[in-house]
């Protein structure tokens, strides 16, 4: 988790129960669940929930998401999280992208691919991936074909090697909700 200014906090609210069984607000503040990628100071990841099993347990008071951010969901679970993408000038060609993918756990170490001929940061994970752009512009990579993705757009990312490119001059706010999946097959 980090405190680092250059990324925007999101807030989150969660719902529970109280001991009569009343719906209630359990928090509302701004997650603490967020980081930035090693030496991109601006590249900010911030998860808002997770879930472990399928179907899900919402008994419980625990904050799921307690923990080191990695960049696939549990096995058998899924992860909702905010991506603040920075537009590419500011990291890319300049930052160490496998430390970067590495700061986001085993899983993230293990996404990225040599096949980064399109973008550096091509990657892929075992996961059926929505994406919906909150604020900017960003465009999807594909090893063939990239598509331009705005506010409202939504993307079904399943377990295909991809990268994503802001070409604008502000970031690009993202959320994802990322679902275990069965690896693609040759």
């Amino acid at each position: 988790m980090t405190s680092d200014k250059n990324i925007r906090p999101v807030r989150r609210i969660v719902t529970g129960r109280n001991s009569q069984g009343k719906s209630i607000i359990c928090s509302d503040a701004a997650s603490p669940h967020s980081m930035t990628l090693a030496g991109v100071s601006d590249f900010g990841v911030t998860d808002i929930w997770k879930t472990y099993e399928s179907p899900a347990n919402n008994n419980g008071p625990d904050d799921a998401c307690s923990g080191k951010i990695e960049l696939a969901p549990p096995k058998s679970g899924s992860v909702f999280r905010i991506v603040q993408f920075p537009p590419d000038e500011a990291y890319v060609g300049k930052w160490e992208r496998n430390a970067a993918f590495s700061s986001m756990g085993e899983s993230g170490a293990e996404a990225i691919h040599e096949s980064g001929a399109r973008h550096e940061a091509m990657h892929c994970t075992s996961s059926v991936d929505y994406a919906f752009v909150l604020e900017g512009e960003i465009w999807a990579i594909l090893d063939e074909g990239e598509v331009c993705m705005s506010a409202g757009d939504v993307l079904v990312q399943r377990g295909t090697n991809h990268a994503w490119s802001n070409r604008s001059s502000k970031p690009c706010m993202v959320g994802f909700v990322l679902i275990d999946a069965v690896p693609l097959s040759d």
